[in-house]
């Protein structure tokens, strides 16, 4: 599939960063950082007769005038640092190029047009287009780089009416999980007046008819929307061309308030799916609605949320399931509403030793697409669950999308890994032929890279999976810069996919290392209860034990190791660097969970609860988290490796608090030059829909950091 156009050696070498490897992380230190003062106060919280100190709790009042005040200053002293690494605005020069390349999703079918998003390289925000059949003239359905001047404002969700006519999009503002519900005629892009706000979590699912859609929301918060904490999700149902007041409540939960809900039309327009899950739990209840006999009462097909159960098509009466009942490797089930008793749900596609990641239905084949080993694996079965055929991709890699209608008789889908940006196919479901429909030109050469897949020994004696990616020619001498990037949490797999960072490192003569932590998804939902609750300490063992397999096979060693996470992932590596601060040469932490017993307490965060556990709630739950907490468990008069936290001041996820007290106390902890600083982007959340320009000079940023901490030299070309 290699159809990349190479790039001439001599032109490579024109703006090349290969590494020079100097003395390491304790070579060239300065004294230790003047840090801005942080004052302390005497908050004490009782968890089960155990007192906890929490001196930094007036960095939660985000928006006060001493948080600010040491939020810009902090801002100056990160800022004066990575001036000094000289290398800084030609690693911004180089990533700026490798970013310059067109990019492309998957096109959707609606009606007779096709609709996708396309960036022409340096666009702060993708385009939506539309053209009429795939041979079409492209038009321009919306351009998010045109409502905001610094780019800040981004489309968050699109749902197009089945004849392709209408458009329903959602606009995030800096960030913010917040959107704002708008209507688009699609051929004269103009926007009818229709306004839904106060929308979260949420998606548009149209009538057939396109006379309206539901969507999902909460009440209008009567406290900071920023901090406030989000309960009562509820489904509501829009008819075009009435104000939001109007708007009818459809579905609540009045008995828990901590319900997430959502809904979906089926395809052929007959049912309302209306989905119940608890927290970020992947489990899920599930109803249905007739939407041609209104007054019939709700199908309860699911009550307990005790697997996932998410509906692939129908026909008729017949749906097609993806659930983790008895199988949390996944399996398709068919339920007939007729008979909707668990007794009467046959299996279709049973359950393998791989992941089932995802199935769609296209001319009238289920498609499953698996994770084999953390890397893509996808077969074509008959609607009776026969294997028809078992696809060849191109390489290690990652295989997405194969969306469209049963009576469709093609799809889309795109391929990526570490080398390869998100590459375009069209299948022909009629032939089983695929053909190549948009690829990216590059400005590296693939060729000059590798990628291989290793597996280690965990704490408990566990096999982990493990990607290694660099430049051919690695010679296994202990002095590689490497960058070990890990998640590990929320049944989300980490897959192989492209990113020009992770380039511009490779070419710097970096590693690139992506385990595949407990947690996450990889493997299935045995996978994913392996790293929750009282088993989290497994995610932050697997990580340790990928840092030590890195120095024990000679890839790096700990002068050279950075760890880098965000999110979860920024909780991961603040436990890690707290737990076995001797391990490591640098650490990146990204808007990361970093206070464990007040992580429910603000926005979205008591919804973790189903993967972290309850800390005031339950007594066993909090011993396990206070054990790891990063913020509870740093402590005075050790010397962590050099840290830089990053974060933004509108993060209504990850509340920023997380990490304004982690900064403050690993600066008041800390002993020896290696600096603690904190970064704090403004206009800008949790990292969704952040501006192009941005998220390049926060990649900067933070190689610049890790330049100067690993003791790397960039050479001039």
């Amino acid at each position: 599939m290699r159809l990349m156009k190479p790039i001439l050696a001599a032109a490579l070498l024109s703006t090349d960063l290969t590494m020079s490897h100097a003395a390491g992380a304790s070579g060239d230190k300065g004294a230790r950082p003047e840090y801005p003062k942080a004052h302390t106060v005497e908050q004490v919280d009782d968890y089960f007769g155990t007192k906890v100190r929490d001196p930094y709790r007036w960095m939660e009042d985000v928006d006060s005038a001493e948080v600010k005040q040491w939020v810009d200053a902090e801002n100056v002293l990160t800022q004066q640092y990575l001036a000094t690494v000289p290398s800084r605005e030609k690693m911004l020069s180089r990533l700026m190029e490798l970013t310059n390349f067109e990019r492309y999703t998957a096109p959707a079918r609606r009606g007779t047009r096709y609709f996708y998003s396309h960036n022409e390289g340096l666009q702060n925000q993708n385009v939506i287009y539309w053209q009429e059949g795939l041979t079409g003239e492209s038009k321009v359905l919306l351009d998010p780089n045109t409502m905001s001047a610094d780019g800040t404002v981004a489309i968050s969700g699109l749902s197009i009416t089945d004849d392709g006519k209408l458009a329903a999009y959602s606009i995030a503002d800096a960030g913010s999980d917040w959107v704002k519900w708008h209507v688009r005629d699609v051929s004269t892009g103009k926007d009818l007046p229709d306004l839904v706000e106060w929308s979260k979590f949420s998606g548009a699912a149209w009538l057939k008819d396109g006379s309206g859609f539901f969507y999902e929301g909460y009440d209008a918060p009567k406290a900071d929307a920023l901090k406030a904490a989000n309960y009562y999700h509820k489904v509501f149902f829009h008819k075009l061309g009435t104000k939001q007041s109007e708007d009818k409540l459809v579905f609540d939960r009045p008995d828990d308030k901590e319900l997430n809900v959502g809904a979906q039309v089926t395809d052929d327009g007959r049912y309302l799916l209306l989905y119940m899950t608890k927290g970020t739990s992947p489990n899920n209840e599930l109803w249905v609605k007739d939407l041609e006999h209104p007054d019939a009462a709700v199908i309860k097909l699911v009550t307990v949320a005790d697997a996932v159960y998410q509906p692939i098509d129908n026909d008729g009466t017949l749906f097609w399931v993806h659930t983790t009942l008895d199988a949390p490797n996944g399996k398709v089930i068919a339920i007939d509403l007729k008979h909707p008793e668990r007794a009467d749900w046959k299996t279709v596609i049973p359950e393998t030793k791989n992941k089932l990641d995802g199935v769609s239905m296209v001319h009238d084949t289920l498609i499953a697409n698996y994770l084999a080993d953390a890397q893509s694996l996808v077969e074509f079965h008959s609607r009776d669950g026969k294997l028809m055929e078992r696809m060849t991709l191109p390489s290690i890699g990652t295989a997405a999308g194969f969306g469209g209608k049963r009576e469709d008789k093609e799809t889309f889908f795109q391929f990526t890994n570490f080398t390869t940006p998100g590459t375009i196919y069209r299948l022909d479901m009629k032939t089983g032929k695929t053909s190549l429909y948009r690829q990216p030109k590059l400005k590296f050469d693939p060729a000059l890279y590798e990628t291989k897949q290793v597996f280690y020994t965990s704490k408990d004696g566990t096999k982990v999976p493990m990607f290694l990616s660099y430049k051919k020619g690695l010679k296994l001498d202990g002095t590689n810069p490497t960058l070990l990037y890990g998640y590990g949490g929320f049944n989300i797999s980490l897959l192989p996919e492209f990113s020009a960072s992770h380039v511009l490192w490779m070419e710097m003569g970096g590693v690139y290392v992506q385990p595949s932590l407990r947690g996450g998804g990889e493997y299935g939902e045995d996978w994913h209860q392996g790293g929750m609750k009282l088993k989290k300490q497994n995610v932050f063992d697997d990580f340790i034990g990928a840092a030590e397999w890195l120095i024990a096979n000679k890839y790096t060693s700990t002068p050279k190791l950075a760890i880098s996470g965000g999110s979860n992932g920024g909780l991961l590596v603040g436990a890690s660097e707290i737990q076995r601060p001797e391990l490591f040469g640098a650490v990146l932490a990204a808007v990361g969970v970093m206070d464990m017993l007040r992580f429910d307490k603000f926005t979205i965060g008591w919804a973790w609860k189903a993967d972290y556990g309850a800390p005031s709630e339950n007594a066993e739950e909090f011993a396990a988290i206070y054990k790891y907490s990063p913020l509870h468990n740093v402590k005075a008069g050790v010397a962590y490796p050099p840290t830089l936290i990053t974060t933004a001041d509108h993060d209504d996820r990850v509340f920023p608090a997380h990490s304004f007290k982690f900064a403050a106390a690993m600066q008041a902890a800390q002993v020896g030059p290696n600096p603690v600083l904190i970064r704090v982007e403004t206009r800008a959340g949790h990292g969704g829909g952040m501006p192009l320009s941005k998220r390049v000079e926060l990649a900067v940023d933070q190689y610049a950091f890790l330049v100067k901490e690993l003791g790397m030299k960039v050479d001039q070309p």
